[in-house]
C-alpha cells in the first residue's frame, strides 16, 4: 500500500538472498506502493528493527507505482490481494496483467491465504510474523526465477 513495511522488506531480502547465492546484480529489483501517502518517507522503523534482529539493515524512500513500471519490469509482486487488484486496475494490456503475482504464490507452505499480513497496527510479534512470511516468499521467488518457473 504505502511502500514502507512489506515491499521494501521484500526488496532488500531479495537483494541479500541473491547476493548470498552469487547472483548479485542479475535481477533488477525495486519496491513501490499502490498508495502515495508515504512517498519520500523511510521504511517503517519497527520493521527495520525487526529486520536488524535478523541481520538485515536497509533504508530507502517510499514511492508510488508508476505506469512505466508495468513495462520496465518482467514481474510485479503484490503483497496481498487488495494491492493485486489495485495493480491490475492500473494495467493497460493483457501482457502487463500477466506480470502481476502475489509473493506468497512462491511459498510452497503458504496454504490458501496468499496475503502477506500487514503489521502496521500490530506489536512486535506482528512484525516478526510478517518478516517470516516475506522471507519465505522471497526465498521461493528467487528459487522459481532461477529454475525458470517464472
Amino acid at each position: 500500500m504505502g511502500n514502507i513495511i512489506r515491499s521494501p522488506l521484500a526488496e532488500h531480502l531479495f537483494r541479500r538472498m541473491a547476493a548470498e547465492a552469487g547472483l548479485d546484480g542479475k535481477y533488477q529489483v525495486d519496491s513501490a506502493g499502490t498508495g502515495g501517502w508515504h512517498a519520500g518517507e523511510s521504511p517503517d522503523a519497527r520493521m527495520r528493527r525487526t529486520a536488524k534482529r535478523h541481520g538485515l539493515i536497509y533504508d530507502g524512500q517510499a514511492r508510488q507505482v508508476r505506469l512505466s513500471d508495468f513495462d520496465a519490469f518482467d514481474l510485479i509482486v503484490a503483497m496481498d490481494d487488495d494491492n493485486r487488484r489495485e495493480l491490475l486496475a492500473r494495467t493497460r494490456t493483457p501482457e502487463q496483467r500477466r506480470k502481476i503475482r502475489r509473493l506468497r504464490e512462491f511459498d510452497p507452505k503458504a496454504g490458501a491465504d496468499l496475503d502477506v499480513p500487514d503489521p502496521y497496527y500490530d506489536g512486535d510479534e506482528g512484525f516478526e510474523e510478517t518478516y517470516r512470511v516475506v522471507e519465505a516468499g522471497v526465498r521461493g521467488l528467487l528459487e522459481a526465477l532461477e529454475r525458470g518457473r517464472v
